[in-house]
């Protein structure tokens, strides 16, 4: 008997399969897609009733975003599962501003550079921690769903801004 005939049929199903164990190169994959709309269509910030409320400052839209995980890991019941959660999740959250004002005084363009890298990395992580809070707590998946879009865009724009700068360096170092 090998060991995949001891396996139930119900857990082969659930195995993950090699080209499923690669990282997409879309930036929201099909499983957050279906676990975040929950069946809604996304509303894109340009199509908002309250255009005044919109920040373009990144450093305020951060701290803000910081905000945002604190009050929201306030709501989240503590017990031994959730506890770990919401370190991670707060630590995550905030550390996102923290590192652009870093980056915003860097003082060299490789500074810059990693910086915004962290930043990007922060709020993936924290878009990690906030589907991991709302397995332990569904009841929080609402507004777990708000953070997570925000967290979602800084990855974006981080991303961009990592991107941009990378190709740039790469350029000056070429000519």
């Amino acid at each position: 008997m090998t060991k995949l005939e001891g396996i139930r049929e119900d857990d082969q199903a659930r195995m993950p399969k090699v080209e499923g164990m690669m990282k997409s190169k879309n930036a929201c994959n099909d499983f957050d897609k279906a676990f975040w709309r929950c069946g809604t269509e996304l509303v894109i910030r340009e199509e908002s009733d309250d255009r005044d409320s919109r920040v373009y400052d990144l450093e305020e839209r951060t701290a803000r975003f910081g905000e945002m995980v604190i009050e929201f890991a306030k709501a989240i019941p503590q017990n031994p599962v959730t506890n770990r959660i919401i370190t991670q999740l707060i630590g995550a959250g905030t550390s996102v501003g923290a590192n652009y004002v870093e980056a915003d005084d860097a003082v060299s363009k490789r500074d810059f550079l990693k910086s915004i890298g962290t930043c990007r990395k922060e709020a993936r992580e924290t878009k990690h921690f906030l589907r991991m809070a709302v397995q332990a707590v569904p009841n929080l998946k609402p507004e777990a769903r708000k953070i997570w879009m925000e967290a979602r865009e800084l990855h974006l724009i981080f991303s961009k801004i990592w991107r941009n700068g990378r190709a740039i360096t790469k350029k000056n170092v070429e000519t």
